[in-house]
C-alpha cells in the first residue's frame, strides 16, 4: 500500500491553491493513503485548511520558529527526515516546489521525477518533455522513494469537506546556518497568484513601455485577475520575470486567459494550452495565437483594452447598483 506525503504550499497564513492540486494527483494513486506536511512557525491555521481537504487522511505540523518564512535550505533537511516512512513524496510544480523539492531528493539520494501530469500506475506516470511538445510515459523503481513536483496546471483542485486527523511532530535534525532570511522584495505586485488563478490577462511587446503595461494591470483589477506577461515583455522590463508565462517560466490553467499584444510564439503556448478560454487581442491578423484562440479580436489593443475596461466597469456598476437595491 502506498503512503503519500505532499508538502504544503503555504504564505504563512494560507494555503496555496497548488497544494489541493498536489493531493488530486496523490489522490488518483490507487489504494495509496494521502497526507500532507505543512512547516511553518505556527502551522495551526494552515493545518486546519489542510484537513479539510478530501482524500486527506492526516496534517502533519511541524512548528518551528526558522520555518518561517520558507526557505528551501531550511526545510529540505526535516522533510527528507519525515520521507522516510513514506513511499511518495510529492510537491507543486510551483516555484515552491520546484526550489525545495530538488534537495529534499538530493538528501534521500534519489532522482526526483518533475512535472507529472498524468497517474498510469502507482509507479508510472505521464510528463511533458521538450518543451510539452511531447509527452513520456516514466515508470520509478518501487523499492525506492519517489520524489516527484506535480504540474499543476494538469490536475483540478480537490474537493473540500474532509476531516483529517491533525498530528504534531518534531523531526530531529540538525538545520543548516549557511542560509538565513535577509529580506523579501515582491516584485510581482498583488492581485491573485498567477499559477492558480482562474482568470489571467497577460501582456507582450507591442505595450510599448512599462508606463503602457499599467493597461493589463487594470484590466486584470476589474477582472479579479492574475497579471502575466510574455517572455519578450518580461526581458523588456515591462514587467517582473516571476509573472513570465511559457517555456522558461510558467504554465498556468486558468478558465480564461486574455493574452494582449502578445504574438503567441510556441514557447509562450507551452505555457498556456491547458487554459479553458483564450482570448486574444492584437492588431497582426496572422498573429499564430490566432491559432489557437477561442475568441480573437484583431485591434489596436490601445483602443480595445480601455474600451473592455470600460464595459467591465459599468456592467460591475450595474450589478452591485442592483444588489444594494432594497424592495
Amino acid at each position: 500500500m502506498s503512503r503519500i506525503l505532499v508538502i504544503a504550499e503555504h504564505d504563512g497564513k494560507a494555503l496555496n491553491a497548488s497544494t489541493a492540486r498536489a493531493v488530486s494527483c496523490a489522490a488518483a494513486i490507487e489504494g495509496g493513503t494521502v497526507e500532507i506536511a505543512v512547516l511553518a512557525a505556527d502551522p495551526g491555521p494552515i493545518a486546519e485548511q489542510a484537513a479539510g481537504l478530501l482524500s486527506v487522511a492526516r496534517v502533519l505540523t511541524v512548528a518551528r520558529p526558522e520555518n518561517s518564512p520558507m526557505l528551501a535550505a531550511i526545510w529540505a533537511p526535516q522533510i527528507a527526515e519525515l520521507a522516510a516512512d513514506y513511499s511518495h513524496l510529492f510537491a507543486p510544480g510551483s516555484t515552491f516546489g520546484k526550489d525545495l523539492l530538488p534537495r529534499v531528493a538530493a538528501l534521500r539520494g534519489v532522482a526526483q521525477l518533475s512535472d507529472v501530469m498524468a497517474v498510469e500506475g502507482p509507479y508510472r506516470f505521464r510528463r511533458p518533455i521538450y518543451a510539452g511538445n511531447a509527452v513520456v510515459t516514466v515508470e520509478a523503481d518501487p523499492d525506492r522513494l519517489l520524489a516527484a513536483t506535480v504540474r499543476s496546471a494538469s490536475f483540478a483542485a480537490t474537493g473540500t469537506g474532509g476531516r483529517a486527523e491533525i498530528s504534531t511532530v518534531s523531526p530531529s535534525v540538525e538545520l543548516p546556518t549557511h542560509t538565513r532570511f535577509i529580506g523579501h522584495e515582491a516584485g510581482g505586485g498583488s492581485g491573485p497568484d498567477l499559477q492558480t488563478a482562474g482568470r489571467v490577462v497577460a501582456g507582450g511587446r507591442a505595450l510599448g513601455s512599462r508606463d503602457n503595461f499599467a493597461l493589463i494591470e487594470a484590466l486584470a483589477a476589474s477582472l479579479r485577475a492574475a497579471v502575466g506577461g510574455s517572455r519578450a515583455a518580461v526581458d523588456s522590463g515591462y514587467v517582473a520575470n516571476d509573472r513570465q508565462i511559457g517555456q522558461t517560466g510558467k504554465v498556468i490553467a486558468p478558465a480564461l486567459y486574455l493574452a494582449i499584444g502578445i504574438s503567441g510564439a510556441i514557447q509562450h503556448l507551452t505555457g498556456i494550452k491547458d487554459a479553458g478560454t483564450i482570448v486574444a487581442i492584437n492588431r497582426d491578423p496572422d498573429a499564430p495565437i490566432f491559432k489557437i484562440a477561442d475568441i480573437g479580436l484583431v485591434a489596436d489593443l490601445f483602443t480595445a483594452v480601455p474600451e473592455l475596461k470600460q464595459r467591465l466597469d459599468q456592467r460591475r456598476s450595474s450589478q452591485e447598483s442592483v444588489s444594494d437595491t432594497t424592495y
